[in-house]
């Protein structure tokens, strides 16, 4: 959808789900895809197909509460036609899209609602907004794409004074590119695909593809602390991110797109991951990269996990690093053979020349490494790879996977949507610790979301996991988690399976989230993860710049 303001056309998902109004996951062309939930949650998906959307005028939207002085003063700065009240803007605003917000908003559970949407132009109207909010004691929640799936949007339920919801959607250009330095001044409310395309048309690229790339913004992932498919050659956003500039409670914070400073604690590692705690990010200046010549994705499969995970390690060491690195576990690999369309005969000959071999194919992984650069460079890669992957086990099975996974890559949460609609329930829990505490922290987070099943009596449940964004010292680990509640309130059983999830990550040697941020969602583990002392300063930071906790009150700590 469209902002409901007249000139104003920001883009928006749709207020009920994933992505925008009138795309859908379907399976009519997956044959495996029915058998392969069945078996794996026990739902059946041959009856017939429930409704695909919800009715908003069904839901009862509380009444905006501002008063007349301040939205004729949001008025005067913004422009009247981008200061909204309508109720469908507001619950936009309200949540992200975890499946706590997707199943609250389909419930039309709407304990507190931004009270007034602001869409301001330019960097210094967003000052004089976060100056009015200050003033007036009114709660600013900052909104970029409004994909978070951490709880970093919603207003806190009990909030009794003004919220203002101020959308950076307007705020979408590249502003200028540096090209002796690398570096692009973009606006903090510009989408994944915006950015790249007006980067692109210049020969440039930030190389951060999230899975929410489609629909999130450059200020959102330098809030969140975003890291992305490509982060093993571009870096996460925290080292994409060279300098902001930030609309805070005492004016505007610039800082320069240094290289490196020496000049006491780092401010701008402060702004990375604050989600608004500290002012709205306005601009980003970020690292950018000529397109390269070549980019090519190739699939591998492993006999194991294990065998995988080893290897991933071995190619993170290497010199010529590739840009991805990626293999999901067995479960995970059997999800994506049942997305995928009719298998080739190619792929059923590959398969019993596997078990020939003596492969158990119900513990087989698939494997997606991604190289770029100049055609030498990238020869080179595979060359490398290549050697690894044999090393340990592995085989690989050339570009028609890997076509198809970079053609897809962004279309999975649209799976979440889908599963609603049938009374299933699926989210993710992400984490990273280092190698020598991978297969550790693995296994036990399995055995932990299996265990809490049980406790729930749920069964089948089910978990899968994907390594991904290798480091020199370790790696991300990313759970996929799903059950059928059916006519059980979903609430209480996602809590408690996600729950076991977190408290195994901190268990085990890593950390709450390594690139979904904390919000609301992760804010009980903080203190096991950074220390009661750390969690102490972090409070003394956002209580310093923020006394009268006007700036997104609640998240993190």
């Amino acid at each position: 959808m469209a902002a409901s303001t007249g000139q104003n056309s920001v883009k928006h998902m749709k207020w009920w789900g994933w992505g925008v109004e009138g795309v859908a996951f379907h399976f009519d062309d997956k044959p495996k895809f029915a058998p392969f939930v069945k078996k794996a949650v026990g739902l059946d998906l041959t009856g017939e197909a429930p409704p695909t959307s919800v009715d908003f005028s069904q839901l009862v939207v509380p009444a905006a509460k501002i008063s007349d002085d301040l939205m004729t003063q949001l008025k005067g700065t913004v422009g009247e036609e981008f200061v909204v009240t309508d109720d469908e803007d507001r619950v936009v605003h309200t949540y992200g899209k975890s499946i706590r917000d997707l199943l609250r908003v389909r419930a039309g559970d709407f304990p507190r609602v931004p009270d007034v949407v602001v869409y301001p132009g330019d960097n210094d109207e967003v000052q004089s907004v976060v100056d009015l909010a200050v003033a007036a004691d009114a709660v600013l929640i900052p909104f970029g794409g409004g994909s978070n799936i951490s709880g970093s949007l919603e207003p806190p339920p009990a909030e009794t004074r003004t919220v203002i919801s101020l959308d950076m959607g307007r705020m979408s250009k590249v502003l200028d590119i540096d090209e002796d330095s690398g570096l692009a001044t973009v606006q903090a409310g510009t989408q994944g695909p915006d950015l790249e395309e007006q980067l692109n048309q210049r020969g440039w690229t930030v190389g951060h593809y999230p899975d929410s790339f489609t629909h999130s913004t450059i200020g959102g992932w330098v809030a969140t602390r975003s890291s992305g498919m490509q982060s093993d050659k571009y870096g996460d956003i925290s080292d994409i991110t060279r300098g902001v500039r930030v609309a805070t409670p005492g004016g505007p914070l610039a800082l320069r797109p240094l290289p490196s400073t020496s000049t006491g604690p780092s401010v701008r590692e402060m702004i990375l991951g604050s989600e608004g705690r500290l002012g709205v990010i306005t601009e980003v200046n970020a690292q950018v990269h000529r397109l390269p010549d070549e980019r090519v994705i190739l699939a591998y499969f492993f006999p194991t996990f294990d065998a995988g995970l080893e290897a991933m390690q071995e190619i993170s060491l290497l010199d010529s690093r590739p840009s991805i690195t990626r293999v999901s576990d067995a479960r995970e690999t059997g999800f994506t053979m049942a997305t995928a369309k009719k298998s080739s005969a190619g792929q059923a000959i590959l398969f019993k020349v596997l078990k020939r071999r003596g492969w158990d194919l119900d513990k087989m992984c698939l494997s997606f490494v991604g190289f770029e650069g100049t055609k030498q460079h990238v020869s080179r890669q595979q060359s490398e790879v290549k050697e690894i992957v044999k090393k340990h086990g592995g085989i690989g099975v050339g570009k028609g996977p890997g076509v198809l996974y970079d053609q897809k890559k962004f279309d999975t949460p649209y799976i979440r949507d889908f599963l609603l609609d049938w009374g299933g329930a699926a989210d993710v829990s992400e984490t990273a610790g280092p190698w020598s505490r991978l297969k550790d922290l693995y296994y036990n987070t399995i055995q932990a979301a299996n265990d809490a099943y049980e406790e729930l009596g749920i069964d089948p449940g089910w978990v899968m996991c994907h390594l991904s964004h290798s480091y020199h010292t370790g790696a991300c680990l990313y759970f996929t988690f799903a059950f059928v509640y059916g006519d059980r309130d979903p609430m209480p059983l996602y809590d408690k399976v996600k729950s076991a999830i977190q408290q195994s990550f901190i268990d085990n040697g890593g950390t709450l989230s390594h690139h979904h941020a904390v919000g609301t969602e992760h804010s009980a583990w903080l203190s096991q993860d950074i220390s009661p002392a750390g969690s102490k300063i972090m409070k003394g930071l956002f209580a310093a710049t923020d006394p009268g906790r006007n700036l997104n009150p609640g998240k993190i700590c």
